[in-house]
């Protein structure tokens, strides 16, 4: 005879054995002491054994008793962690947070916003894909992330833009460097000069982007490199000049060692948006992240 066994089994027999009683276990499982005990006699009818021990008290679980409370120490804990997961994604307290950053030097101005986020979610899956390996947006679109940094918005059905913050990309070199004495540079002021920048596709940078490219200039030579710092430290020692977003460059505004210039006479400027599908843009830990990440991107402009 095959035993029709049901989570409200395996709850009743755990309970049962907690309370080491029908009168006490039926409270705990907010059922009727008489429909708690049909539930057991019709448990022992389908397994062909008795389960309990009656003439103890407390009541007691028997030999095959004791195996199906193992089963139901087994199985109710994963039951209920997933029941609690579920609530979680109904009432937005978790999920999951994937993103792809298409913005190099985002990393460090996203650090502070996520340390912050981590603590105020703590059951939201957190994690960062470097945007420039793959194809972010359709990324976005197949649900493989949840939410892209990018400073070039598009118009895609269900893809939702929101704009973080405004930046401008200046131009860094060493303070003995010949184009230091000028107010502003150009694009044609590149054309003798090694440009070091971080080490993504030329398109996706706003010199080029923004500037070299429509004006058909191409710099003297290109060093890339990695890190912010080791940009700034080939700047400092004049092995190159690079071009980075303000925010980036705040501290260099109080080096002797840098100068920082606009770049043409009315400057660059940008924007910088979270991409995310429209559905996940009401969830409350999405509507937190946005916000955290234009005050903290904000505050990094202004110190």
């Amino acid at each position: 005879m095959k035993m029709h066994l049901e989570f409200r089994h395996l709850r009743t027999v755990r309970a049962i054995h907690e309370c080491g009683g029908l009168a006490r276990a039926a409270e705990q499982l907010n059922i009727t002491q008489s429909a708690l005990s049909h539930q057991v006699k019709g448990l022992e009818a389908q397994a062909g054994v008795e389960l309990f021990v009656r003439r103890s008290k407390p009541m007691t679980l028997s030999a095959a008793g004791m195996r199906l409370l193992r089963l139901a120490n087994q199985v109710l804990p994963e039951v209920e962690a997933l029941e609690a997961e579920f609530n979680g994604l109904r009432d937005g307290s978790s999920g999951r947070l994937h993103i792809a950053i298409e913005c190099h030097a985002c990393f460090e101005w996203l650090f502070p916003v996520l340390e912050k986020f981590r603590k105020a979610w703590p059951d939201v899956d957190v994690d960062i894909r470097p945007g420039l390996a793959f194809e972010a947006m359709p990324a976005l679109q197949k649900e493989e992330v949840d939410l892209v940094v990018s400073s070039d918005p598009e118009d895609l059905s269900g893809i939702s833009f929101s704009h973080l913050f405004d930046y401008s990309p200046v131009f860094v070199a060493s303070a003995q460097h010949p184009l230091a004495q000028k107010p502003f540079v150009d694009a044609t002021d590149f054309a003798t000069e090694t440009l070091i920048t971080y080490p993504v596709d030329r398109a996706r940078l706003d010199i080029f982007s923004q500037l070299l490219t429509p004006a058909k200039v191409e710099p003297a030579a290109l060093r890339q490199a990695e890190l912010t710092a080791v940009i700034l430290l080939l700047v400092a020692s004049n092995r190159g000049v690079a071009v980075l977003p303000d925010w980036v460059v705040r501290e260099v505004k109080y080096s002797s060692d840098y100068v920082t210039r606009p770049i043409t006479a009315n400057g660059l400027s940008r924007a910088l948006f979270a991409a995310t599908r429209d559905d996940d843009l009401a969830k409350p830990y999405m509507q937190d992240l946005l916000r955290w990440a234009g005050q903290e991107a904000r505050k990094l402009q202004s110190s």
